[in-house]
């Protein structure tokens, strides 16, 4: 137990110098707290990833599940390089983007805002660091409750609250599923560890016990039809949250999926879980771009593409888990590389759009694409680097997105030339491509709507650059971008020696069998940067002492065109919202021009497209909170005896509870 109460003493330690220190400092003590933890965690990691050995960090004994342990194997380094980079990118983000509202908010507001920063990047640490049992539960926790916080920077608002609360039930009910299934595991094995978890499949029926992790997990990760809250916390939060959130901490849903899919080892029912996954994948990669597509908020688009993203992790995990199954060990190798590639390449291009989205936020004060247009005139920077992020997250070389679908697609590719569970890998082939088109279609909307034509409103023509501080922190993310895009072997070579814990390939011969695809996509990538930098120079040469004017776009012969003809988000995706209109729940403001008036007056119209599965879920969960409160409301009849009677049938419960050894 003295392991727990020091981490709550360096915890309440960090928790009193944040709050002494002075507002203007805040933020740089927050970034010094998680620097530090995250240059010794990453330094650890690059090791481990280095040597492929174990290491033990704490061995603990209390009375719950006997008491557990904590250590660094290749894959909880690979998470823990991923947490450390995508904190410090959102630490130091937010001193710029929160440099405004501190003389709006009391020192003790912003004081907890960063508190719950700091203890969420090491909650998360905490996690994937964990053996199982009782420390990943409590650090599982104090992640929920830290972001839950976090999400509540704006709490005088309404629908913050509303996402924030969202957002807390559901992951409670993820945290009594995974309580459920340690809990079993611990009943049948004597510990709760994911050690154990492997001899519990061995031993007991696996299948159920399967399904209650994934849904527990699932919650975290965003996996469909438990999804409902991402669209409305990561709009809800700031930027810098809303960064962390679905560039990091969904990722560790992930990782409790990838850590119970390899408990099953090469069990039969691994086939099983395999088509689990990839039909669970496909479902939540192409519920997500769909909804993307349609959405007209750049933060709310954002958050349906991070499902999207998840689906496609999924995707490569069941091609993995398939392989692993049939005894390909390529396709296994292929689609658990594609699928841990594209946690890590999804950190970085998710954040570096959801920081983008902030820089808008800031600078002129919405995040509707209707009310946005030419912002790449005005914010060039931004503008840059958040097409820089759009062609990641649309997998085009020369960026990151490319590599990962590309591995993830050279599994499927050879499962189906195999013979290996070949209706399914063409299930997965259809989707994975149909998934690409639908996100080509969704960022093309967001970027040339927002940041091309011209400006719809007065606040985007007086838009300025954001600071040097968020662009600089920008560049972290956008570093990982081009680092994986452009040197395909090295990145995937630590993604190997993370595939350990699932595969019995060697590191090494891993490498080996995946070296040619990737050498050709690393050439390829550096030729065609090659090629547009000659392009660039032929171009600048061509134009060099020749008059260059600029004019209007061409109005195909309309000589009085004007900001209200060009696309809105709405009029870009209205093909596909013709197509899946049934899956969502239209709202409409205002009143369009009716055909009887001649000389229209001003009108205001907007659609909004609200997730079906959300409002079912929300239905569901508000109707059984009313029956709740009713039932207990009965007991409230103020009279003493009565209470006494509750106290005394409470006790008598306990008794016989352990009277038959069930607590």
């Amino acid at each position: 137990m003295m392991f727990f109460l020091y981490t709550l003493i360096v915890l309440a330690a960090m928790t009193a110098l944040l709050f002494a220190v002075p507002l203007r400092a805040k933020g740089l003590t927050a970034l010094v707290l998680i620097g530090g933890g995250a240059l010794w965690s990453c330094s650890m990691a690059v090791g481990t990833l280095l040597k492929g050995q174990q290491t033990l960090l704490w061995l603990a004994s209390g009375p719950l599940f006997g008491g557990d342990s904590g250590s660094m194997d290749t894959l909880s380094a690979l998470f823990v390089l991923i947490i450390g980079i995508g904190s410090v990118a959102s630490a130091a983000y937010s001193r710029g983007y929160l440099a405004g509202e501190l003389p709006h908010k009391s020192p003790a507001h912003v004081s907890l805002h960063y508190t719950s920063l700091v203890a969420m990047y090491y909650a998360m640490l905490g996690v994937v660091l964990s053996d199982g049992g009782y420390s990943f539960l409590f650090f599982w926790e104090l992640m929920t409750v830290a972001s839950f916080l976090l999400i509540l920077f704006e709490a005088e608002r309404r629908e913050v609250r509303r996402a924030a609360l969202s957002y807390l039930i559901m992951m409670h009910i993820g945290f009594i599923l995974l309580l459920v299934g340690f809990v079993r595991v611990e009943t049948a094995t004597g510990s709760a560890s994911f050690a154990a978890l492997a001899e519990y499949f061995r031993t007991q029926p696996a299948l159920p016990l399967f399904l209650v992790f994934l849904a527990g997990f699932g919650m975290k990760a965003g996996l469909f039809p438990m999804h409902v809250w991402l669209p409305e916390a990561h709009p809800a939060a700031p930027s810098h949250v809303s960064a962390l959130m679905s560039g990091v901490m969904i990722k560790t849903g992930i990782y409790g999926i990838l850590r119970t899919t390899a408990a099953l080892g090469e069990l039969p029912v691994l086939h099983t879980a395999g088509v689990i996954l990839l039909a669970a994948g496909i479902v939540t990669g192409l519920w997500g771009i769909i909804l993307a597509a349609m959405q007209n908020d750049v933060k709310r688009l954002l958050a349906y593409s991070s499902i999207e993203n998840i689906g496609v992790i999924l995707i490569g995990i069941g091609v993995a888990a398939l392989g692993k199954a049939s005894g390909n060990q390529y396709v296994a190798l292929a689609g658990i590389a594609g699928a841990l590639l594209h946690t890590v390449n999804h950190s970085f291009f998710k954040s570096l759009l959801f920081f983008g989205a902030g820089n808008l936020l800031t600078a002129v004060r919405t995040t509707s694409l209707d009310n946005l247009g030419g912002v790449a005139r005005h914010m060039p920077m931004t503008g840059m680097l958040f097409l820089v992020g759009t062609a990641a997250i649309c997998a085009l070389p020369p960026l990151n997105g490319f590599v990962s679908e590309l591995l993830i697609y050279l599994g499927i590719f050879d499962g189906i030339a195999s013979g290996c569970d070949t209706l399914a890998a063409a299930a997965g082939l259809a989707a994975l491509a149909l998934i690409g088109g639908i996100a080509l279609l969704a960022f093309t909307k967001l970027y040339g709507t927002a940041f091309l034509g011209a400006p719809r409103t007065h606040e985007v023509a007086e838009a300025r650059e954001v600071d040097n501080i968020r662009i600089a922190a920008m560049a972290l993310p956008l570093a990982g971008i081009l680092f994986v895009g452009l040197f395909p072997g090295l990145a995937t070579a630590a993604i190997t020696r993370a595939a350990g814990f699932f595969l019995r390939t060697p590191a090494d011969a891993a490498d080996w069998l995946l070296s040619p695809t990737l050498q050709t996509a690393g050439r390829t990538a550096w030729l065609l940067l090659i090629v547009i930098w000659a392009l660039y120079r032929l171009r600048r040469r061509l134009l060099r002492g020749r008059p260059v004017s600029e004019g209007p776009t061409w109005g195909c012969g309309f000589t009085a065109p004007n900001v209200r003809m060009q696309y809105t988000g709405e009029s870009f995706s209205e093909g596909l919202q013709s197509i899946a209109t049934s899956l969502t729940q239209n709202s409409g403001e205002g009143a369009p021009v009716q055909k009887g008036e001649i000389f229209p007056r001003t009108h205001s119209f907007d659609i909004g497209h609200r997730d079906r599965i959300g409002r079912l879920f929300s239905a569901w969960w508000v109707e059984l909170l009313r029956r709740i409160n009713a039932r207990v409301m009965r007991l409230r009849t103020g009279k003493i005896n009565h209470y006494i009677l509750f106290a005394l049938a409470f006790l008598a419960l306990v008794f016989l509870l352990s009277l038959f050894n069930l607590i």
